[in-house]
């Protein structure tokens, strides 16, 4: 298992991360919560275990910022915090467990195991084909036959939900409320923005498009 661990306090840190590493576990150890949502979208972790209050960026900010763009590998927030409220913050910012100092050891490394096995039991790779296209949800990958299409994360978003909707109308509310939450400021120009810069790169050519505009409602994907 590899697992990030974000702890700020050094004492604490070096002996979790030894903890760690005598029960068999890889670990990459940082210092400031500016620096999680880099390692995890770089490196390949089993688990992110993430202290809830850290340097230049919370362990729940960059929690729910990784989510927001769509990544999936389990997370653990570890806070002194144990109030009712600030465990659902954590659980509502997209952590899978949450871990109240000071804890025990056995019970931490219990918890990544079960958080291990959750992980390694979503492996199977979702693909869907869409004409040409190969959407690989697990991979986070699209592909035209053998050449990989480069989507951002909300790009990625955005083709992923029109595709579950094959050939449907999908609202830009549903759009906005599934992306980025009714709540955001994101306007109605930004979804146009990013489905312009998809219907580029999937690059149909003739003036084509799999990505088809409903005037006054939302967009429908349909495949070639």
């Amino acid at each position: 298992m590899r697992v990030l661990l974000a702890e700020d306090d050094a004492r604490l840190g070096k002996l979790t991360k030894y903890m760690m590493e005598q029960n068999g576990i890889q670990v990459e150890w940082v210092q400031r919560g500016d620096e999680i949502v880099e390692y995890a979208s770089y490196d390949d972790y089993d688990v992110l275990v993430l202290d809830w209050m850290m340097p230049g960026e919370s362990g729940v900010d960059a929690c729910k910022r990784l989510r927001e763009n769509g990544y999936e590998k389990a997370i653990l927030i570890l806070t002194a915090r144990d109030d009712v409220a600030d465990r659902v913050t954590g659980l509502d910012a997209g952590a899978d467990d949450y871990l109240v100092k000071p804890f025990e050891f056995a019970e931490l490394l219990a918890r990544l195991r079960a958080l291990g096995r959750r992980s390694s039991q979503k492996i199977q790779q979702d693909v869907v084909q869409v004409g040409e296209f190969t959407l690989n949800r697990t991979a986070k990958v699209l592909k035209k036959k053998d050449q990989v299409i480069q989507l951002s994360p909300r790009e990625f978003q955005i083709f992923d939900l029109l595709a579950q909707n094959l050939g449907i109308v999908v609202p830009r509310e549903i759009i906005l409320d599934r992306i980025w939450g009714l709540e955001s400021e994101v306007s109605s120009n930004n979804i146009d923005s990013y489905v312009k810069l998809i219907r580029k790169k999937l690059d149909l050519g003739d003036g084509k498009t799999m990505i088809h505009t409903i005037r006054g409602v939302g967009y429908k994907l349909e495949a070639e």
